[in-house]
């Protein structure tokens, strides 16, 4: 992946507290848990449901959400296929700060693009990126449209949808598929927890 410094003049300064301190600090491996999937497909409940199970556990976690980082971070950031590239580019920057921090960063974000995903996987590091696909038919997503954005964008008054009028790539290695659509909510976080446990990222409780 190629990263550009327009600066010659900048030199990246090491902090005196490792990630590694923070680490045995806060008891647990920081991490990036990517979820990936159309919208409606569950993404930001399981995220937001798992960040509350490993807060309760003490663990040190936070959610970005793909339509929160949009009102601030990303506002200025339309849906162009350009636009969606570099709204997961600057995400993929912070989540590699957070996990420097010994955090458990959590994403939701539809993502569709196969290679904006790697490349933050290139960036934080395979070692440190759970990619989780959430899988649900189109039509299942389009029931839970409380929003009305599939039907807005079935009617032409929202371009470049996914999954309507822009493409949704899926993920070809997942580290875990949920299927969002047949699956229930808890069993779901489970499945999220026992991987964490899985790869050391938790120790078993």
């Amino acid at each position: 992946m190629d990263i550009t410094n327009n600066s010659n003049n900048t030199v990246w300064q090491r902090s005196l507290v490792t990630r590694e301190k923070r680490e045995r600090q806060g008891k647990h491996k920081s991490v990036v848990i990517w979820f990936t999937g159309l919208s409606g497909s569950g993404k930001s409940t399981i995220a937001h449901l798992v960040e509350e199970k490993l807060f309760l556990q003490g663990c040190r976690t936070f959610v970005f959400d793909g339509d929160n980082v949009r009102h601030g971070l990303c506002s200025d950031l339309g849906f162009l296929d350009t636009d969606r590239s570099e709204n997961i580019r600057r995400i993929g920057e912070m989540v590699k700060l957070f996990t420097e921090a010994g955090m458990i960063s959590i994403t939701a974000f539809i993502s569709p693009f196969r290679k904006d995903r790697q490349k933050v996987k290139i960036l934080v590091g395979e070692e440190n990126f759970i990619e989780i696909y959430c899988s649900c038919s189109l039509d299942e997503c389009q029931k839970r449209d409380v929003k009305g954005l599939y039907r807005r964008a079935k009617a032409g008054n929202i371009k470049n949808f996914t999954g309507i009028s822009s493409p949704y790539e899926v993920p070809e290695k997942p580290d875990l598929v949920l299927n969002t659509d047949l699956s229930a909510k808890d069993e779901c976080v489970k499945s999220v927890i026992d991987l964490l446990i899985e790869k050391k990222i938790l120790l078993k409780k």
